[in-house]
């Protein structure tokens, strides 16, 4: 009955992280209609693109008091539901004020999702006892390719926002919520009903999940670059058409999905740490292909490179903390997280403001070097649990197909 109650969870966990994938992307490629639609200056865009991920690292702080009472599962059952109406009304407004509200709310919202999820991932993770980790974050990628797919023909066929969003929120809220019934909390599995990790459970060394919280900014500063700076780069220094501009991003979501789908396999096989050091070191020649390419079709190359390596950084950084703090991962998971929002953050105005100031393919060094600096940090990924209490507390595994 365990066995199929996780396989069940765990299906039922993968279809969020797609239904997220989708939703994001369908937000994300859709920015210049929505500042058309609201007729956001270029001034004010900034700001509105900012206040999303600051709002969601305050929703993933929140998260962490509201798992102390309510388990992950329970605020992932509602935060994805509200972060699909927020898209919708992101879509639907006219003023505005109303835009930013959405925004607002999406922002909030999804700091919960990514967090909720990520926490449940860590804990199913341990409940197998292997790596499946990548294995959700793939059906992630795969959402992001499905939602830019679709933002892609709206566009192509001059539909609407509302009209654009309205057909995959009928479809995704619904089957959304539904599956929400199969959640699956692995440390309530694990230690049976009214025992789940996360009520008393010992503290989180802030010292130690420090490396951890380096790596996930390194790795979204250089995601963020990617999606914010590749079609630039790829016209403006590499002279290709509009249209080719566009493929690099669809080719880095392609690789990410490939590499994060056989991912859990070489962590089973070679370790987690070796997983991450080659991660590093390929997104990092990636970037460095990219900095000295001569021509598009090199530089799809670089991204094509750094797709596979930087794929498999995050979902292992979530896990590592989960190993490091087996009795306070939902924490963990979740300060972790705010991380995230700090590399999204920060890459962007990073490589903007060195690519004004220098060159863009100098700019394109920086996330390589902060990329390699993971190496520094590849040891915490095969960290045995911290101490609590004198002793070590180590994972139950239970044999599930």
């Amino acid at each position: 009955m365990t066995d199929a109650r996780l396989r069940h969870g765990r299906a039922s966990l993968a279809l969020s992280f797609f239904v997220q994938g989708v939703t994001f992307a369908l937000l994300v490629t859709r920015i210049p209609a929505i500042q058309d639609r609201y007729g956001i200056s270029d001034g004010l865009l900034p700001l509105f693109l900012a206040a999303v991920p600051i709002l969601a690292g305050v929703g993933s702080v929140v998260t962490e008091k509201v798992v102390a009472r309510v388990r992950p599962g329970g605020v992932l059952r509602w935060a994805q539901p509200v972060v699909l109406l927020a898209l919708l009304g992101v879509g639907a407004g006219n003023a505005l004020w109303e835009a930013a509200l959405a925004l607002g709310v999406f922002g909030l919202a999804v700091g919960a999702l990514d967090a909720s999820m990520n926490m449940m991932g860590v804990s199913l993770q341990r409940a197998y006892g292997r790596s499946i980790m990548l294995g959700f974050h793939a059906a992630y990628s795969l959402g992001g390719i499905a939602g830019a797919s679709t933002a892609w023909a709206g566009a192509h066929w001059d539909l609407s926002l509302l009209v654009s969003y309205l057909p995959a929120v009928v479809v995704l809220l619904p089957v959304a919520f539904i599956g929400s019934r199969w959640y699956v909390d692995g440390a309530s599995v694990e230690k049976g009903p009214g025992e789940a990790q996360g009520k008393g459970a010992a503290s989180v060394s802030f010292k130690l999940l420090m490396p951890l919280c380096l790596v996930m900014s390194f790795a979204y500063i250089g995601d963020s670059t990617v999606s914010n700076w590749s079609a630039k780069y790829l016209q403006d220094v590499l002279g290709s058409s509009e249209q080719l501009s566009t493929v690099p991003y669809n080719v880095y979501m392609v690789t990410t999905l490939l590499g994060r789908a056989v991912g859990d396999f070489g962590v089973r096989r070679f370790g987690a740490v070796s997983v991450v050091r080659f991660g590093s070191v390929l997104a990092a020649a990636g970037f460095g292909v990219v900095a000295v390419a001569g021509g598009a079709w090199v530089g799809m190359l670089g991204f094509t490179l750094l797709g596979l390596g930087l794929c498999v950084i995050v979902p292992q950084t979530f896990a590592a903390a989960g190993r490091m703090f087996p009795g306070a991962s939902d924490t963990a998971v979740a300060r972790l997280n705010v991380f995230n929002y700090v590399g999204f953050l920060v890459g962007s105005p990073l490589v903007g403001a060195l690519g004004d100031a220098w060159s863009y393919r100098g700019a394109m060094l920086v996330p390589m070097v902060l990329v390699l600096a993971t190496l520094l940090y590849a040891k915490s990924f095969g960290a045995e649990p911290a101490r609590y209490g004198g002793g070590h507390e180590r994972p139950h595994t239970v044999d599930v197909g």
